[in-house]
């Protein structure tokens, strides 16, 4: 079905008017069918949109935990629905390399993405401490850059590390990623959360089985322990992060802080129970690159380095959902948003004050928000799935509008709903039937 050239298929918009509404008087807007192919069109939960708007990027798989199994990104133009393939894997097999989770950077014509493990095999498949962030420059298709160095030799190469970075997210300015990382080597179990810049050259590592040399400087930047202490900030995993502010925020102190990541940790209560709770770290990339000991040696995990702060911003009862989310940020940096459970379980929309940590409930749904979410680049709206359908919330106004208007039964909305980079527009996926299979799809509705 594709090749490893470029490609373009001209679709014709499918345009599909819903059967009913649970808003009454409300009229319903079109939505319209971006992508035509007979395959998966997975969009990642953040960053899918080009700079310029016009590209949609995308990865090959049908269901969301199939990355091991998929060989391409491409990606689809909003206007025209041209589709192109911009990166194929080499020797794809059901266990690996395997790609996925493609997002733009803001700045640039580059796509980052995980990749498996080029060595990827049955004896070895793609795993979480088996991967690694690959960039394709939108100019030279089909050549990937890799971006963080992997080195399972030791003594290690500073910058580099050892296992599995995932789910990367680009800074405000591009110049910095954010991701989630798995060690290969020492309890594989224990999720944190990491950044890779730009450190001066590549992180260049010897070319032995499972290693990759890196063109950024990487480092772990949260401590996970096994077993936390009971009421301590101790944090067994790191998760889910999102950058604070489009270009950071200010503390308390009335400080600038020009970079920091929001991210949930999993710690433990008076009564030994599992608390997700939000924590911020502010970064000083100049230091981090000058602590090159934060590497680690044979038999540790990479350590936090210098230029690294976390504190705990939220202490809550309940703590986060369990639903799957990424943390979102306002613009200005002052609020993160996340999803909590209310008084019946339900999850629900919420604002963490970054500051003071004051947590304040923004959707009193009676139905879950089905996944992660995204704030429209104004930071005035949010756009959430719930019972199968888009909503937008207005911050402002503090109430959500339908839409979409699918019914429970109709095909499964999918994932997080991204906004365009005008704002405009909404993107999303839906499962659509066609040769007797229900392939997932980008789909797009106007909102203005």
């Amino acid at each position: 079905m594709f090749n490893n050239r470029w490609f373009s298929i001209c679709s014709i918009a499918g345009i599909f008017m819903g059967m009913h509404s649970c808003v009454p008087g409300k009229e319903e807007k079109a939505v319209m069918q971006l992508t035509s192919t007979a395959m998966g069109h997975t969009l990642h939960h953040n960053g899918v949109f080009s700079k310029d708007g016009h590209w949609i990027v995308f990865d090959g798989r049908n269901q969301d935990t199939r990355i091991g199994e998929t060989g391409m990104i491409g990606m689809v133009h909003l206007h025209t629905h041209e589709e192109k393939t911009i990166y194929q894997t080499q020797n794809a097999t059901p266990y690996g390399p395997g790609v996925g989770a493609a997002s733009f950077s803001p700045v640039i014509n580059r796509v980052l993405f995980i990749h498996g493990l080029v060595d990827a095999g049955k004896e070895q498949p793609y795993d979480i401490s088996r991967r690694t962030g690959v960039a394709v420059d939108l100019e030279q298709p089909f050549r990937p850059v890799f971006m963080d160095a992997r080195d399972m030799t030791a003594p290690y190469i500073p910058g580099s590390l050892r296992g599995g970075t995932h789910s990367h997210c680009w800074s405000g300015d591009g110049r910095l990623i954010s991701f989630t990382y798995n060690d290969a080597l020492i309890a594989p179990e224990l999720r944190t959360v990491g950044v890779m810049l730009d450190g001066g050259r590549p992180v260049l590592v010897d070319t032995a089985s499972g290693n990759n040399s890196g063109l950024y400087f990487a480092a772990v930047i949260a401590e996970v322990v096994p077993l936390p202490k009971p009421g301590s900030d101790n944090i067994s995993k790191a998760f889910d992060e999102c950058w604070v502010g489009t270009s950071g925020y200010t503390n308390a102190s009335g400080q600038r802080i020009a970079y920091a990541i929001a991210f949930q940790g999993n710690t433990r209560n008076r009564r030994g129970e599992t608390v997700t709770e939000i924590f911020i770290a502010d970064l000083d990339p100049a230091e981090i690159v000058k602590d090159t000991a934060a590497t680690g040696t044979c038999g540790e995990r990479p350590h936090v380095p210098n230029g690294v702060r976390v504190r705990r911003a939220t202490r809550t009862e309940k703590g986060l959902s369990q639903v799957r989310h990424w943390l979102r940020s306002s613009p200005d940096g002052r609020f993160i948003y996340a999803l909590a459970p209310d008084d019946t379980g339900i999850a629900q929309v919420v604002r963490c004050t970054v500051n003071n940590g004051q947590v304040s409930y923004m959707t009193h749904n009676t139905t879950p928000v089905d996944y992660s979410f995204n704030l429209n680049p104004g930071g005035t709206h949010i756009a959430y799935v719930t019972d199968n359908n888009v909503y937008l919330l207005d911050l402002l106004a503090n109430k959500s509008r339908q839409v979409t208007f699918n019914k429970p039964d109709d095909p499964k909305v999918a994932g997080a709903p991204s906004f365009s980079p005008d704002g405009r527009m909404l993107v999303f996926n839906q499962y659509r039937p066609q040769e007797g299979q229900l392939w997932l799809q980008v789909m797009a509705v106007a909102l203005h």
